[in-house]
């Protein structure tokens, strides 16, 4: 290949681990080109599949500081650069993988750090990012709720304050015998005695108040 062309496939390389969140290194020996098609599609919009030269992704792979994966570049070696969500990429991988076990996954790059062929496949074991964020919004619903319920407490107790008090008057002879008591503790103080008179507005403001509470 000439050293143009080279160079031209060492960018096209290096761009590609740049911009993808995930780059999985694949053996595809004994591989149909349709079965490859098929791995390709399943890997979702923007993603691709493809085979490279080793000697070519290794100055790549050096360019973008993964010198790391050269063990990992022999053999025949295609690329899975993934767009989008890293696990649901892996998932992919990984089914096709257990229905195609010629596929072998060698390693590769995850979200700038490189990976071996384990963690890979625990990546494809982790829940999709919908499933998290379902069971997050659901913890933070369930937090909400408990934070609801504190929020509501202090005015529980005053409504159960004011029922206890309205129950106290009832049981003391309701609001008819509170007037005659009235009336009568008026009729029994003498012209100059002011404490019956200071005491009633402050009671009726102090229910007023329960009341409003």
């Amino acid at each position: 290949m000439p050293t143009q062309a080279k160079a031209a496939v060492i960018d096209e390389i290096t761009t590609r681990f740049q911009e993808s969140s995930a780059a999985v290194l694949t053996e595809y020996r004994g591989l149909t080109v349709a079965q490859l098609t098929t791995l390709r599609r399943s890997l979702g919009a923007g993603s691709s599949y493809a085979v490279v030269k080793n000697t070519l992704t290794k100055r790549a792979a050096d360019a973008v500081g993964h010198s790391d994966l050269a063990p990992l570049l022999n053999g025949p070696t295609a690329i899975a650069f993934i767009q989008g969500d890293p696990v649901e990429a892996a998932k992919a991988i990984r089914d096709f993988a257990k229905a195609n076990p010629l596929l072998v996954v060698k390693g590769g790059v995850v979200e700038g750090r490189t990976v071996d062929a384990a963690e890979v496949t625990r990546l494809a074991d982790v829940e999709s990012r919908e499933v998290l964020l379902a069971k997050l919004a659901g913890a933070m619903k369930g937090n909400l709720t408990k934070a609801a319920g504190l929020f509501q407490a202090p005015l529980s107790q005053v409504a159960r304050l004011a029922a206890a008090l309205q129950e106290k008057k009832e049981s003391e002879g309701g609001p008819a015998a509170t007037a005659v008591a009235a009336d009568t503790a008026a009729a029994d103080a003498p012209a100059d005695d002011t404490s019956a008179a200071t005491t009633t507005p402050d009671t009726a403001a102090a229910d007023s108040a329960v009341s409003a509470d």
